[in-house]
């Protein structure tokens, strides 16, 4: 029996006690019959987090509120060649890199900057190539206010009030 044939990092891909996996399964069965899947969600929940705690190396399990309304075969072309984009943001993020590189000295410790870099780099060349219209678009161009850096925590907020 194979286990999480899905974890890249997965070491042993084998079950070490199969008998023990099939009766935490048929345990997890008992108490989804007896008490719902809602209680099924809370516990399993519960051991996701436990794992974290106990430094288990368990993959996240990536969720977000976005569902995807347009059915891939209704998804319009690509409106350029993915190939040709995706060497020149190979090529940029090189570049990025040889720069944060030669930048580094002792003490200085720019090298988060390359991270950052990487993130944004997608969104500014899909927002550039694909989204963003120049001023003479007929229906008038786009103003776009780029923030160049990010920051690594929340930033205390400073308000002055009015009385």
């Amino acid at each position: 029996m194979t286990v999480n044939d899905q974890d890249p990092y997965s070491v042993n891909s084998t079950d070490a006690d199969p008998e023990e996996t099939k009766e935490w399964s048929e345990s997890l069965d008992a108490l989804v019959a007896a008490q719902g899947h809602e209680r099924g969600r809370e516990i399993m929940l519960s051991l996701l987090k436990r794992s974290k705690e106990l430094h288990l190396g368990v993959p996240m399990v990536p969720t977000t509120d976005y569902i995807n309304t347009i059915a891939a075969g209704n998804e319009p072309d690509f409106p350029g060649d993915e190939d040709i984009e995706r060497r020149y943001r190979a090529w940029i993020r090189w570049n990025a890199a040889v720069l944060v590189h030669r930048a580094q000295r002792p003490g200085i410790s720019v090298g988060g900057h390359i991270s950052t870099y990487a993130s944004s780099a997608a969104l500014y060349e899909v927002g550039f190539n694909h989204f963003f219209r120049g001023q003479d678009h007929p229906g008038g161009g786009d103003q776009i206010f780029i923030q160049g850096h990010a920051s690594p925590a929340p930033m205390p907020v400073r308000s002055s009030r009015v009385a």
